[in-house]
C-alpha cells in the first residue's frame, strides 16, 4: 500500500522508539483492495506518546460507499488497560439498505465482521472492545421526497500481538491489522470477498495523492 505522509508519524516528545518506527514501516506495506483509497492523516495528540493514523474510503462506480480511520497508538512503558504497548483504534461507517436496519442481529454481525477479518489475515490480537451503531434517517415535510437512508458505524479497539501472541515489548504484525481493517471496510460496504487463493492487486486507482 502506498500512502502519502502529511505529518510526522510520531506525536510524542523525544526520539521515536525503534519498535514504533518499525511498526510504521510495516503499516506502509499493507496491501488493500483497489476499491479502497487510503492516506496517512494527523494522529490524535494526547491519547498516547506516539501515534500514526490512516483514513480510507471505499469507492465503487465513482460513489463513496464506506469510510473509515485506523489509529495505531504506542506507549513504550505499556498500558494496563491495553494489555500491551500498542493499540489499534478503528472506525468504519458504511451505507446500508434501509430494510437491513431493523435486523436485530445486525450489530452482532457487524462485530463478527471485525473479528473474522482479523482472524482471516492472521492478525493476532487481545483485549478487543467496541460498539456497533445503526443509524436510520427518514425525511418529512418539504424533504419528504428524499429516500430513506441507513448506515452502520463500527467503533473498535484491540491490542495487536506478534506472531507468538505477545503484546508487550514487541513489534506487532501491523500490516495484517491494516489489511483486516481494509477488509472490514469492504465487507461493511457490501463488496463480495476476494475468492480464496486470489491475491487482490492494488492499482493506482486505489491510492490517493500519487503515493510513493
Amino acid at each position: 500500500m502506498a500512502v502519502r505522509q502529511d505529518a510526522p508519524p510520531g506525536t510524542g516528545a523525544g526520539e521515536t522508539p525503534r519498535e514504533f518506527a518499525e511498526a510504521v514501516r510495516a503499516l506502509r506495506t499493507a496491501r488493500l483492495r483497489p476499491e479502497v483509497t487510503s492516506e496517512e492523516m494527523p494522529a490524535p495528540q494526547r491519547i498516547a506518546p506516539f501515534a500514526t493514523a490512516l483514513s480510507a474510503d471505499v469507492t465503487v462506480d465513482a460513489e463513496e460507499i464506506a469510510t473509515g480511520r485506523l489509529v495505531l497508538l504506542h506507549d513504550p512503558d505499556g498500558n494496563d488497560a491495553w494489555g500491551g504497548t500498542f493499540r489499534c483504534v478503528a472506525y468504519v461507517r458504511a451505507d446500508l439498505d434501509p430494510e437491513m436496519i431493523t435486523d436485530p442481529l445486525l450489530a452482532a454481525v457487524g462485530w463478527d465482521w471485525l473479528t473474522e477479518a482479523l482472524e482471516a489475515h492472521g492478525a493476532r490480537f487481545t483485549a478487543p472492545s467496541g460498539s456497533v451503531t445503526r443509524v436510520a434517517t427518514e425525511s418529512f415535510g418539504g424533504m419528504a421526497d428524499e429516500e430513506a437512508t441507513a448506515q452502520i458505524e463500527i467503533r473498535a479497539s484491540w491490542t495487536p500481538c506478534d506472531a507468538a501472541g505477545a503484546s508487550y515489548d514487541v513489534v506487532p504484525e501491523v500490516a495484517a491489522h491494516v489489511e483486516a481493517w481494509g477488509e472490514l471496510l469492504c465487507t461493511a460496504a457490501g463488496l463480495e470477498p476476494v475468492p480464496e487463493g486470489v491475491t487482490s492487486m492494488p492499482s493506482r486507482r486505489g491510492q490517493r495523492g500519487g503515493g510513493r
